[in-house]
């Protein structure tokens, strides 16, 4: 299979540098590493939300029915 070699990568690297300028490069940058953080920060919410639901549901399993 195919890999890029180093000029490959420098070729393709100075096309997307022409194409979209400095400028947007380092906007699109930025928000994909928000975009990574924000993702981190919903998957450990996530599992405190789970962690959540276990402790409420072995509370309520000690409720009698009327």
């Amino acid at each position: 299979m195919w890999r890029p070699g180093l000029f490959e990568i420098i070729i393709v690297l100075a096309i997307i540098v022409l194409l979209f300028g400095p400028g947007r490069i380092s906007k699109i940058a930025r928000e994909i590493g928000e975009s990574i953080t924000a993702f981190k920060d919903g998957l450990q919410n996530g599992s405190d939300d789970n962690k959540n639901e276990k402790r409420d549901s072995s509370e309520s399993g000690n409720h009698k029915p009327d």
